[in-house]
């Protein structure tokens, strides 16, 4: 049985930094924003979003990846050394790279330009809804999962490589342990959609292999085989660790 969704409490006007230069975009998010119940503000460049942030403390942040002074990428970068904070990147640019190159920084999801407002908000939606889940897992146990190597520790959300800590973001820390729970076993990729992201996620599936590679970097990087998670083509991803 389907958990019920959480519906976000507009009442209390979810605060959004809206961070874009483009001022078709911006007078066209203004009304359509508050229309659906946001408290908007705007940044019209990198530098003025990151002073912004600490000043409003949004719910949540739509970045444009061009921007003056400071971009997109390194705004997102930034507030991800402090905040956790959903992050959704918006682009013009059609380059594949520019996106991964986003989710790689942190961001949770990206839209592309031209958008539907509908969409954006939908879009939004989801990752506020999904916010609450990241934080604390439905299921919190003490068991320790040890295999290959790696040690995770759900309590307390940490991962080792041997005694070395391995520092990953919340849905890294997620897939690993969906993957190490069942070891040998291939998870389906919408099944780890569903389970990291959420079952109304209307995002680009490309975010599920972005996170897949940089959860290898990171394990790598501590010397672990980064293979132990292995690409099953057209299905999904398995860990091979016993």
């Amino acid at each position: 049985m389907k958990k019920p969704q959480k519906k976000i409490k507009q009442e209390k006007s979810v605060k959004v930094l809206v961070v874009e230069d483009d001022d078709a975009f911006v007078e066209a998010l203004t009304v359509g924003l508050n229309n659906e119940g946001f408290d908007v503000t705007f940044a019209r460049d990198g530098s003025a979003a990151l002073d912004l942030f600490d000043k409003v403390d949004p719910d949540i942040v739509l970045l444009d990846l061009m921007l003056p002074l400071i971009s997109g990428l390194d705004v997102c970068r930034e507030i991800r050394t402090k905040s956790s904070v959903p992050i959704i990147m918006v682009t013009a640019k059609g380059e594949e790279i520019d996106t991964v190159v986003g989710l790689e920084m942190g961001a949770d999801d990206y839209v592309p330009k031209p958008y539907r407002l509908r969409e954006l908000v939908a879009r939004m939606r989801a990752v506020l809804r999904r916010q609450p889940m990241d934080n604390i897992p439905d299921e919190v146990t003490d068991e320790v999962i040890s295999l290959a190597g790696v040690r995770l520790e759900p309590l307390t959300r940490r991962v080792y490589a041997g005694d070395k800590e391995i520092h990953l973001r919340r849905k890294e820390f997620e897939l690993l342990k969906l993957l190490m729970d069942s070891p040998g076993l291939v998870i389906t990729r919408e099944t780890l959609i569903d389970r990291v992201w959420g079952e109304d996620y209307v995002g680009d599936t490309k975010t599920l292999d972005v996170h897949i590679m940089r959860l290898r970097n990171r394990i790598s990087s501590e010397g672990i085989d980064a293979s132990l998670i292995t690409t099953i083509r057209g299905v999904g991803y398995r860990f091979d660790g016993n």
